[in-house]
């Protein structure tokens, strides 16, 4: 095991430029980075066979340090970016890292049409419950009655799941970690990177300065520790009543199916396009020299 963390170390991190990185001490993105990047080396992947992307905030930051194909793209448009990559290099595995926020705030219609489109990418969610980046603001999983810096007498609007939104919006295959769960963070991402697709990683994540210290949760170790206590595995859950639910996190494979993938039937358009382009100029060709010989 720490064989494997020198070489994940050594082989997929930028030492010479942005080190050391900007993300608070006790912060979850460093555990979702490396899972990631655990996650990458089990698949057998090559380093210039994989792109990430990320839009703004804390979670943006992590295509800096990271020897991939990378790019630092604009708020809530990542995962227009990362289709356009995929379109121009379908061969290419393309990983979108994002915060709950910049993914389902301003970039929630980009969310949802991706899952509908089905397209074979894979969206890393590190959900904190709030912007950490800009100052603590509310996010769309912000939890009823919490305080924020916009909601400083208690937060008056419903979360959603983020897990359950691209369920419903059509994914291909949808998992949710806690980063108190390293080991099994590692194995969804591994399965959503290798699953055809349009891949969803939800990740329960800290942030104890921005949040956590508002709503007297705790530092780093006492929010971590508390995914531990409310975490229930998907098999467990199936099992449990609604009322057994409420406050719980359910973690595990929530979706995994088949369809049609957005990237492959696009390229099936264009190959069929070009037949009927040479078919018609090969017919021109062939009229043009019937005309010449009459």
């Amino acid at each position: 095991m720490l064989e494997r963390a020198e070489i994940v170390r050594k082989e997929y991190l930028r030492h010479d430029k942005k080190f050391p990185h900007v993300w608070c001490p006790g912060c979850g993105n460093g555990i979702v980075m490396g899972a990631l990047l655990r996650a990458i080396h089990r698949s057998g992947l090559e380093k210039d066979d994989v792109v990430l992307a990320s839009g703004i905030g804390c979670s943006g930051r992590m295509p800096t340090y990271v020897d991939f194909n990378t790019i630092h793209t604009t708020h809530g448009r990542a995962l227009t970016f990362s289709t356009g990559i995929k379109l121009a290099k379908p061969e290419l595995t393309v990983l979108t890292v994002m915060g709950d926020g910049d993914a389902t705030a301003i970039g929630g219609n980009h969310f949802i049409h991706a899952a509908r489109r089905n397209l074979d990418m894979t969206a890393i969610i590190i959900n904190n419950s709030t912007y950490g980046m800009t100052g603590g603001q509310y996010s769309p999983t912000t939890p009823f009655g919490s305080k924020s810096t916009t909601s400083v007498y208690g937060h008056v609007e419903h979360a959603f799941s983020i897990a359950e939104l691209a369920v419903t919006a059509g994914a291909s295959f949808v998992a949710r970690s806690t980063v108190y769960h390293a080991t099994h963070l590692e194995d969804m991402i591994r399965l959503a990177i290798a699953k055809k697709g349009f891949s969803v990683m939800e990740v329960i994540s800290n942030c104890h300065v921005q949040h956590g210290r508002r709503n007297k949760l705790g530092g780093a170790v006492e929010m971590i520790k508390g995914f531990k206590e409310r975490a229930v595995r998907v098999e467990k859950a199936e099992k449990m009543s609604a009322e057994e639910l409420v406050d719980k996190i359910t973690i595990g494979v929530l979706a995994d199916v088949e369809k049609p993938i957005s990237t492959e039937q696009y390229q099936r358009v264009i190959n069929e396009a070009k037949k009927k382009a040479e078919k018609i100029a090969k017919e021109k060709e062939k009229n043009g020299i019937k005309r010449y010989e009459e």
